[in-house]
This record gives structure tokens, sequence and C-alpha cells, in this order.
């Protein structure tokens, strides 16, 4: 039996008894866990070491090594974010919404769970955690498939994780890792309908794209985060600036961290050259359109792919824009619908950017970095949801129930068709 089927079939079970326990249940496996991780820290920071060691010998760009790098603060970070799972409120319904029909059948609406969440990920141990403790607390399993270059930082997550929740009485079958590395073992995942109620990819957008067109089972897309800042002819010179760094460099490898910057055409004949300056101070490789070229030699030429890419790395495009109008144009052209941001002081312009520009989460006069689960309130996230059915935008607790009803009748039917007769 395979890795997929087998896991697979222990999560489906593990997910039936799951309904049986209480929230109080869920809480003390979660605070079980976040205890684990810190009093296992050493031997969860020696894998992660291996990983980045790997990572390091293979050439893995700097910029995802961070993704893939432990420390004891980010595991401190990783163990509170677990304890703030558990303080959020119940997300399972304990007093269901109900009404009464003119026919008198009763029904309520309950908030249960998923069932087994299928989750695709790449280069971030802190994701294990993340996404595990949002299933328990939901009274979902979930089925881990990381990508090969966190395997020994996964293996010891879950390995921890799955010990605690047992300790804490809670099914640790409830959480499961896939171990082989082997591609093919993905595919297999993709075929599992029946075991995997659901599939979320998180990654890179050639990863989300497989998933999304490979995958039988139904799945909730995490999209690329091609995201842009719009700064208007108006907008405050020192804001704009200090918004446009933070966007791009205070973690240039994550996907809510801008890629593009679109600038009025006023604005940037003033101060582009310092934007340019700015960039160059956090080793920022600037490329633009024939315009932003011509304003500042420093900027390259861009290629038609440089305004469609995730770089997750310290480059930036410019397009310099007539008008807002423009602006508009373009962003809705190159957007992947997860996080557009302007900056101006006119909220008339900040209005129509509202209005026309779709995308998950859209800022006025701030960084783009707070499209987070953590940063919402949720705790933390499964990912981040740049599609329209079920969950949008950051996905916490409520992305991952659904809703099933319970009718009470005494006799009610539709009709009143005959019976056989009694003998």
């Amino acid at each position: 039996m395979s890795e997929v089927l087998e896991k697979g079939k222990k999560a489906k079970l593990a997910a039936r008894r799951l309904t049986s326990y209480s929230e109080a249940d869920r809480q003390e496996a979660l605070h079980a866990i976040a205890a684990a991780l810190l009093d296992e820290k050493q031997r969860i920071l020696e894998a992660n070491e291996a990983d980045v060691s790997a990572a390091v010998e293979s050439g893995m760009p700097e910029s995802l090594i961070d993704r893939l790098k432990l420390t004891e603060e980010r595991l401190l970070h990783i163990a509170e974010a677990c304890k703030a799972v558990a303080s959020l409120p119940n997300p399972l319904s304990s007093d269901p919404r109900s009404w009464e029909r003119p026919n008198g059948l009763v029904i309520s609406e309950w908030k249960v769970p998923l069932g087994v969440v299928g989750v695709i990920y790449e280069a971030r141990p802190n994701v294990t955690v993340d996404i595990s403790a949002l299933a328990l607390k939901t009274g979902n399993a979930v089925l881990l498939r990381g990508s090969s270059s966190t395997i020994h930082s996964n293996k010891q997550i879950v390995d921890v994780i799955r010990k605690a929740a047992a300790g804490a009485g809670y099914p640790e079958d409830a959480v499961q890792l896939i171990e082989n590395t082997d591609r093919s073992l993905t595919n297999e995942l993709f075929q599992a309908r029946g075991l995997v109620d659901v599939l979320i990819p998180r990654g890179s957008k050639k990863l989300i794209d497989t998933v999304v067109e490979k995958s039988l089972v139904p799945v909730i897309e995490t999209g690329a985060g091609n995201c842009h800042m719009y700064i208007d002819a108006q907008a405050d010179v020192r804001l704009a600036r200090t918004l446009a760094v933070d966007a791009k460099v205070q973690r240039p490898s994550v996907c809510n961290a801008i890629e593009n910057l679109v600038i009025h055409r006023e604005w940037a004949m003033s101060h582009l050259s310092s934007v340019i300056n700015d960039m160059e101070l956090h080793g920022v490789t600037v490329t633009g359109c024939e315009t932003a070229c011509r304003m500042d030699a420093r900027i390259q030429p861009a290629s038609p792919e440089d305004f469609e890419q995730e770089f997750n790395d310290l480059k930036i495009t410019v397009k310099i824009a007539e008008d807002i109008y423009e602006a508009l144009d373009h962003i809705s052209t190159y957007t992947t619908n997860h996080s557009e941001a302007i900056i101006t002081p006119d909220q008339a312009h900040a209005d129509l950017f509202f209005e026309r520009i779709d995308a998950a989460a859209l800022y006025h006069n701030a960084s783009t970095r707070f499209t987070d689960g953590e940063e919402f309130g949720y705790g933390a996230e499964v990912g981040i949801s740049t599609q329209k059915l079920h969950a949008r935008g950051p996905m916490g607790l409520d992305a991952l129930t659904t809703w099933k009803y319970i009718l009470q009748g005494n006799g009610q039917q539709k009709g009143s068709l005959p019976l056989s007769e009694e003998k």
C-alpha cells in the first residue's frame, strides 16, 4: 500500500473520531503541542540545520533559504501562534442557528469540519505547525505534503506534534506527513478523492497551477503574489518612499511583498530618483518600462515577463503611468488578485482604486505586508486564497469549516403515496 493511501486512510478514520472531541479537548492538545515545540527545540533546530545546509549546497537563493530557516526566536513565535489559535473562539457550532418551517420542520444550521485537509507546500516549516494547529482547532485531520528541502524539519516537527497530541488524549493520526519525497506521491495525492476532502496548495505559481490543473480532489487555490503599489500624483513623498521600501524589502521572499511599483508621471518626475536610491540602499535590482528607464539611467529595461513575475527576491519593476486610469489598467492586467496598494491623500482616488481593482486585499496608505492570517487576528493561516468561492484572502478557522443541516420532524412528507395493504 502506498504511503498516500495508507496515511490517507488513517487520516480519514481520525477525522471521523474527531467529532466526539470537545473544544476543551482541542485547546488542551494545542497547548500541549506549543509546549512540546519548545521542549524539543534543540532536536527541531538540528533537523532544520540539516535542511539549511543542503539548501546552501544546492545553490538555493538566499531569499528562499530565509523562508526555510528556523531560529529559537522563530520557533518561539511559532509556538506562541499555536497558543493563539487555541485561544480563538470555537469555530464549530455549539449553539446553531435554527428556524421552523410552515410545515413544522425545524431546521438547524451547524458549522462542522471539512474532514481531511490535504496541503501541499514548499520550503516553510512554520507552515507545518500553522496548518496543523488550524486543522486541530477546527476538528479536521490534516495530510501534509511538504517539499524535499524541508523534509528533516517537517519530520521532526510532525513527530513532536503527534506525540504531544497523543499525550493530551487527542488522536495522533489527525496529523499525517507524507515523508517519501518522490514526486509521484504528489500525483497520488491529486487522485485521493474520497480520502481527502479538500486540497490546498501553498507555494510558487507553478506549484499552484499544477495542483489546480491535475487534482481530482476539490482545490482551494492560494494564488501567487504579484503585488503592486501605486504612488499617486499628490502622494506624500516620505510616506510613499517608506511604504515602498517596507513592502519590498522587509521580507522579500513572502507572497505579500510587492513586485511592482506603479508611479504617476508627475510624482516620478520629482521623486523617482529618491525611490531608486532607497532601493539601491537595500540591494534591490530595479527594472522598468521605457519611460522609467529614460527618467533614471540606473533602471534596467524590463522584459515583458518581468511585469508578470513573483520574484520573491530583491528585485522590482517600475511602471510610469500618465494618470490613475492607466495605473488601474496596468494593475488589472498583471494582478494575481492577491494584495494591491494605493498611496494617495485623495480619498476619491482611493475609492476608485477599491472599486476597479479585483484583489483579496486592497490597501490605502499602508504596506501590503499585512495580508496575513496572524495580522488579521486569525492566529495563523492555511494560506491566502485568491479565488472567490468558499474562501478569499487569509484563510483562518472559518475557511476550514462547512455547514450541515439537521431537520427535526414529526412525520412531514412531500406527497401522499399509498402503502401496500397490511396482511
